[in-house]
């Protein structure tokens, strides 16, 4: 008895397909995850190593203005030194905050304000957004006299117009030149 072969089923062939894609969507997410646990660490890393070297330069920055405390004192300037060494005194945690601070404890902080004081963390970017287009405007000066002065510069007037065309007759060698056109002066 000869055998036969009976024709795949194709419920079974689709059913493996859609194994096969749910193995890649899942291999996808834990791809994903692993690529943003990976974000997350490296996020982490860069705001320690920051926020230490930000606390030793506000440290340093503490230890001038308590020198410049000092100098007031010698010249006999009490008051204006006393304030210098409160100013000094609030850098001095600010820094020694940041130097301790790990970078879990400053992301939740930073966190716990945006949601205590959105209205802050708005009018906060607003002020970066107006600072930044200020720095922009106010350095657009210069740009535009550096591409002036650039040899491979395009000027304004070799660009196209933009505006209406005003139609002009084409010359051809058997059409004089009008009586008032530069080229009518110059023959």
């Amino acid at each position: 008895m000869a055998q036969t072969t009976t024709p795949t089923d194709p419920s079974s062939t689709a059913d493996q397909a859609k194994d096969k894609v749910k193995q890649q969507a899942e291999q996808f997410k834990e791809q994903a995850q692993q690529a943003r646990g990976q974000a997350r660490s490296r996020l982490r890393e860069q705001v320690d190593q920051r926020s230490t070297q930000a606390g030793e330069r506000v440290g340093a920055t503490a230890q001038d203005v308590r020198s410049v405390a000092q100098e007031l004192r010698k010249q006999g300037k009490d008051q204006p030194a006393k304030l210098a060494e409160q100013a000094a005194d609030r850098v001095e945690r600010v820094g020694d905050y940041l130097k301790e601070s790990d970078a879990d404890r400053i992301l939740r902080e930073v966190e716990d304000f945006g949601r205590q004081k959105p209205w802050a963390v708005a009018l906060g970017g607003l002020a970066l957004g107006f600072a930044a287009s200020r720095f922009l405007k106010a350095s657009s000066s210069q740009r535009y006299q550096q591409s002036r002065s650039d040899p491979g510069y395009t000027s304004q007037q070799s660009l196209p117009s933009t505006s209406q065309p005003t139609e002009t007759a084409p010359l051809s060698p058997t059409t004089p030149p009008a009586a008032g056109s530069p080229t009518a002066s110059s023959v």
